[in-house]
């Protein structure tokens, strides 16, 4: 851990590319603290794994696209030994919708659809249609519904994933506005090193912001307790024990003394006795985490990882790809250089790992992470762990089935 000009902790320096640090100075303005968990990756404008406080102001770019991206897990009532995983799997992957569109088209209902349509930010409820038919469906990237099982046997469902198109035109709407445009115009995308946006909290724009968040964040956790709710259905379980919080997110919050608005683009709040679900890789123990009170945890502003953090890009390890209209005009990536990963090693791997896997693809291998026990040792005295998790079940979407998104990340 180091501290540069008393503003910029940086967790884990020797596993974070240089580019990740400077991007999140880039975000730094007067008076505003930055964090850099030790998952850190260069991101667009604000780095993956990357926290900045900011006295009087709030950031949609910070926040990101996919706004309240966040992960839940359930310890259920049933053990391991007792459950067919291979069925189990193939029915979530029946029942449950990854990547485009809504395949397994289960009727959703729930009580949000009421306040979005009556949303106070008026242009959100131009999105009460996509908001139906997406809510509890997965996306795709880094997106998962996986079964675990814990040291005592037994069994855990994790999900990740955010606010889905619901969130992501909120976004994009927010930024279209900064640059001066409609909230449904073309948003200028700028480079992966553009300055961050910042709204001022006191200005309409700002609490426009803070309002259509938190109704993107509401439907994010609508989301992911809607597909771990139906995962519990095919299990014939009940839950025992829950996690549930954001990482792609903006909260006030009191540090050294002062009132911030945080903001955290892949970066997991971690108060004292907060919990946290952190996932690793298709292969790894995952973690449930707790924060822990300490002078290093308020330095970083009682932040820690999401995940295990990325070392190859999706193009390094996948190879190039394009994207190409198919017979039924859908875009889908056509691979036309080949990445570093061979995917159907990493399939036989599973397989001697009993680990049933649906979908994905060579941009999500475990050759794609750090080790997370490794990443979670440069958070220091921050967080203590109190449960491993080992994969037995991995659903994600598979590459045929994913978005045309260049911000999933």
């Amino acid at each position: 851990m180091e501290t540069k000009e008393n503003n910029l902790t940086v967790f884990g320096k020797e596993i974070i590319d240089e580019k990740a640090i400077l991007q999140l100075e880039n975000c730094l303005i007067e008076d505003s603290i930055g964090v850099l968990t030790a998952d850190a990756h260069y991101g667009y404008s604000m780095p993956v794994g990357g926290c900045v406080a900011y006295k009087n102001h709030i950031s949609p770019s910070g926040v990101g696209f996919d706004i309240a991206c966040g992960n839940y897990a359930v310890r259920t009532d049933i053990k391991s030994i007792d459950i067919n995983i291979k069925k189990v799997m193939d029915e979530i992957m029946q029942r449950i919708s990854f990547g485009v569109g809504r395949p397994n088209n289960e009727p959703v209902d729930h009580p949000l659809f009421d306040k979005i349509d009556k949303a106070e930010f008026e242009p959100q409820r131009k999105l009460l249609q996509l908001a139906k038919t997406q809510l509890g469906t997965i996306g795709s990237g880094n997106h998962f519904v996986d079964i675990f099982e814990d040291e005592n046997g037994f069994v855990w469902v994790g999900v990740h994933f955010g606010s889905r198109g619901f969130g992501h035109k909120t976004a994009s709407g927010f930024l279209a506005l900064a640059q001066g445009k409609e909230f449904d115009g073309k948003v200028s995308e700028g480079s992966m090193d553009s300055k961050p946006t910042l709204f001022d909290i006191n200005s309409q724009l700002g609490q426009d912001y803070i309002n259509a968040m938190h109704l993107a964040g509401e439907y994010a956790y609508a989301g992911r307790e809607t597909a771990v709710n139906k995962v519990l259905e095919i299990l014939g379980a009940k839950k025992t024990f829950e996690v549930h919080n954001h990482h792609n997110f903006a909260w006030l919050e009191e540090h050294f003394g002062e009132k911030y608005w945080v903001v955290r683009k892949g970066c997991t709040p971690a108060m004292p006795g907060q919990l946290g679900f952190i996932g690793a890789n298709m292969m790894d123990m995952s973690v449930i985490i707790e924060g822990v009170d300490s002078e290093l945890s308020k330095k970083g502003l009682y932040s820690t990882v999401h995940g295990a953090g990325r070392i190859l890009s999706r193009t390094q390890a996948a190879g190039k790809q394009k994207w190409m209209k198919g017979e039924d005009g859908r875009k889908r990536p056509v691979r036309i250089e080949k990445g570093l990963i061979d995917f159907d090693v990493v399939k036989n791997d599973m397989k001697e790992h009993k680990i049933e896997l649906r979908g994905a693809g060579p941009d999500e291998a475990p050759g794609v992470y750090k080790n997370l026990e490794e990443v979670l040792s440069y958070q220091g005295e921050t967080i203590k762990v109190l449960h491993r998790l080992k994969p037995i079940g991995v659903a994600m979407a598979g590459e045929n089935e994913r978005e045309e998104d260049p911000y999933k990340d």
